[in-house]
């Protein structure tokens, strides 16, 4: 059995059904069968809902050390249920329309662990140049962890990077040893620890939180707001929690004079999209990529990145009207 089909049985089928049923050839898909009260036939088992799919199980720092040990590089227990390893790429000097970006604003790359009743979820996304891209492939593929979007979050820009999606589930020592041949296939740099002090952000943030209505947070030089959908996300068997990626994210980076390059993504419903693309346009704000994270995600999700420069307050503004075309959590 190929380890693609070891790891996702069941979510695998979903996605097939999901695709056979919009063709209207649903009948004869199924992952279980059930005796039919009138005639005993077999009959398709229902999907579960997100009141049946499992949560990730509470955990503590102590029970991810084996992975830490493994990967060499440490990360945050986010509300005791997804550890989340950063992997920035520090190494990168990437500039695009003028901008020289820093890791904080799109070059963040990232690993997440969630453990379930049988086994650990690995998800991530990872930050490769277009020369790393193919070992980088090669080393995930043979190491059964999916891939699951491939993109840009950037417009035009040198040198040429790339943004690819993980997805796998096992072993969590094994899913991080799977990731660490393929982080090896990169120059990401040996994880380094984060600043004593973080460095000022030279913006109007008190103007930017009133106009995205929410308080952002100043990371590494970057203004970040993280922003988690309000209804339950499943993959048709595990709940996935806001923190495996699933949040709208919107980033400033301080060019001087109050000015902002701003740049992240909109996690979407298929009814918000054109929305939300009006939305950003009106504003002046550039669409630079749709497209899935996730291959069978309920509700099915995509995703929306976006650019642009200019005074912090008017882009926060501009921002507002496609947020709240979005079915988001409410503001805590």
């Amino acid at each position: 059995m190929s380890p693609r089909s070891h790891m996702k049985p069941v979510a695998g089928t979903a996605a097939a059904c999901l695709l056979i049923a919009g063709s209207g050839l649903l009948s004869g898909c199924s992952t279980a069968t059930a005796e039919g009260a009138a005639g005993g036939g077999p009959q398709t088992a229902a999907p579960p809902t997100a009141t049946q799919a499992q949560p990730p199980a509470q955990t503590t720092e102590a029970d991810w050390k084996p992975v830490t040990d493994t990967l060499g590089r440490t990360g945050t227990l986010m509300k005791g249920t997804v550890y989340r390893v950063p992997l920035p790429r520090k190494d990168l000097k990437v500039t695009t329309q003028g901008v020289a970006v820093k890791p904080g604003l799109a070059l963040g790359g990232y690993a997440v662990f969630a453990k379930y009743q049988r086994e650990t979820m690995l998800m991530g996304d990872l930050v490769v140049t277009e020369d790393e891209l193919p070992k980088v492939t090669d080393a995930l593929q043979a190491a059964g962890i999916e891939q699951t979007a491939l993109h840009k979050h950037l417009l035009q820009q040198s040198p040429a990077v790339w943004w690819t999606h993980i997805h796998a589930m096992g072993n969590p020592v094994t899913l991080a040893k799977g990731l660490k041949s393929a982080l090896a296939a990169t120059a990401i740099p040996p994880a380094s620890p984060p600043p004593a002090t973080q460095p000022p952000i030279n913006l109007n943030t008190a103007g930017i939180d009133k106009a995205i209505g929410r308080k952002g947070t100043a990371d590494g030089g970057i203004y970040k707001f993280s922003i988690a959908r309000k209804e339950t996300v499943t993959d048709g068997t595990h709940v996935l929690p806001s923190a495996l990626g699933i949040t709208t994210g919107i980033n400033f980076q301080p060019l001087g004079g109050n000015r902002a390059a701003i740049n992240g993504d909109f996690v979407m419903t298929a009814s918000e999209v054109q929305m939300v693309i009006r939305a950003l346009r009106k504003g002046g704000i550039d669409i630079v990529e749709l497209h899935n994270h996730t291959l069978n995600d309920q509700p099915r999700l995509f995703y929306m990145h976006f650019w642009a420069t200019g005074d912090g307050v008017t882009l926060a503004r501009a921002l507002r009207p496609a947020l709240d075309a979005t079915a988001l959590a409410p503001a805590s």
